[in-house]
């Protein structure tokens, strides 16, 4: 049983836990639905080939953990995963991005993805191959390569020429040389003796974007045109002096991957993009129409539901690494829903979203949990953060429910923002220590209440203020 046939709905959740606070329900559907991505490729072909899945809609106010949900079950499934905003697309014909440019986006995230990981695999390989460039650049070989054969060349080849026989063997002599220098470099480069000495190395020049600046509606096509003739073309070389451990990290991923088989990358990087692989449509409802009657920007925002649709039916998209076929990708779309409905959406896409899943605005007691429980919570960053200057902080419970009640408070009289107010509270609480934390010596800080108070207190209390502030 390998790692990803371990996911189960219930572990996927607990891992979901670790981050994200409340909003079981939604959690729980999202882990069925991976679950059964899971599930789908122990099928047999002919009966996996008609199990689609079952896209995802979900619709809750902003800041209630709608993105992280998505960004986070992509994680724990390993899967190529990539976030996009429904306003940046717009109906073809029209100035903006192409819908077809989010499948692309995915096919480049699964590649890198399946390329970091084959780079891993050859990173031993890799870094004694590195180990050798860099000695030959310490010790660089006198004989140089000659454009022609000469004479003397093509008459050793019959051995007819002793001469030449005897400067052969003074040339092996030279080698020999080189080649026992090299060993003891060696030998001190693995030691770590040599990491401060500078050598000269050669390396790829980087070339800027062809067809850069043709527009958002032409910016795919640009790209795809741009990297055909730059493959076409000869790569340029530079030769660039630096200390030995930082041409370390420049040559290691140049031959890592000389050691992949592209072929390879590219069959698992499209395999990966089409069976595992999660789009992510944020702000979905901003393209629905607001009135009765489809007219001026209506039209459009219609336009780009239409479009939408063959992508998340299914269809096929070329993109620069071949063609990659959309059946069988998760799409999870979602949308705060505050002014329109997902039935304002057109009745053909609505159908392609069958599972709905509703978050629930966060409670005060949920921003408490928010502020220390999760593995990245904003108060362990922060402690984190300032330690690094010799700052330790410290949160009392009382200074913990006194920022978590601000926020929420803040949310219920100016605009609500979810978790992000946290963001804004804590950092003004804690915006005086971090402006003085690179002092002389540690030292230590306890957070409470009338901590809190003292540094937002004039803000919260003045109406004009903390609309612009906090």
């Amino acid at each position: 049983m390998n790692k990803i046939d371990e996911l189960t709905p219930k572990k996927v959740v607990e891992k979901l836990d670790n981050y994200i606070i409340g909003q079981k329900e939604a959690k729980k559907q999202v882990a069925i639905a991976l679950r059964n991505r899971i599930r789908r490729l122990a099928l047999q072909e002919d009966i996996r080939k008609d199990v689609i899945p079952k896209n995802i809609l979900m619709i809750g106010s902003t800041g209630v953990g709608k993105t992280e949900i998505a960004r986070r079950l992509a994680e724990v499934a390993n899967a190529p995963f990539v976030k996009v905003e429904a306003t940046r697309f717009t109906e073809v014909g029209y100035v903006g991005k192409n819908v077809e440019s989010m499948v692309r986006e995915l096919v480049d995230s699964s590649v890198n993805m399946v390329k970091k990981e084959m780079m891993e695999e050859v990173k031993g390989k890799a870094q004694k191959l590195v180990e050798e460039r860099i000695v030959e650049a310490l010790v660089p070989s006198k004989k140089k390569t000659k454009a022609q054969p000469s004479f003397m060349d093509v008459m050793q080849l019959f051995n007819q020429n002793a001469e030449y026989s005897q400067n052969k063997g003074y040339d092996e002599k030279e080698d020999e040389n080189i080649r026992r220098r090299r060993e003891e470099l060696l030998e001190k480069l693995r030691n770590g003796e040599l990491e401060d000495v500078e050598i000269e190395i050669e390396v790829e020049e980087q070339s800027t974007p062809m067809f850069a600046g043709l527009g958002p509606e032409l910016e795919d096509m640009g790209i795809q045109f741009g990297e055909m003739f730059q493959n076409l073309m000869p790569k340029k070389k530079k030769r660039r002096r630096m200390k030995i451990s930082e041409a370390r990290k420049v040559l290691e991923p140049i031959e890592s991957e000389k050691l992949i088989d592209q072929d390879k990358l590219i069959q698992e990087g499209i395999s990966r993009a089409e069976n595992s692989g999660i789009i992510f449509i944020d702000e979905i409802d901003k393209v629905t129409s607001t009135g009765g009657s489809a007219s001026g920007p209506d039209v459009s925002r219609e336009g780009v539901q239409r479009d939408l649709l063959p992508i998340v039916e299914g269809t096929t998209v070329v993109t620069k690494y071949g063609s990659i076929s959309t059946d069988y990708i998760l799409f999870i779309a979602a949308g705060a829903f505050s002014e329109a409905k997902p039935s304002d959406l057109i009745p053909e896409l609505q159908g392609r979203f069958p599972i709905r899943a509703e978050l629930s605005d966060l409670t005060k007691e949920d921003f408490i949990r928010i502020l220390t429980q999760p593995k990245n919570a904003i108060l362990k960053q922060y402690q984190y953060l300032l330690q690094t200057d010799g700052v330790k902080i410290e949160f009392t419970e009382n200074g913990v429910e006194r920022m978590a009640d601000i926020a929420f408070e803040l949310n219920e009289k100016v605009e609500n923002i979810g978790a992000r107010r946290l963001y804004t509270v804590v950092e003004k609480v804690l915006e005086e220590v971090s402006f003085e934390a690179p002092a002389s010596g540690e030292w230590e800080l306890k957070i409470d209440s009338n901590y809190v108070d003292l540094r937002l207190g004039k803000v919260y209390g003045d109406e004009d203020l903390r609309e612009y502030i906090l």
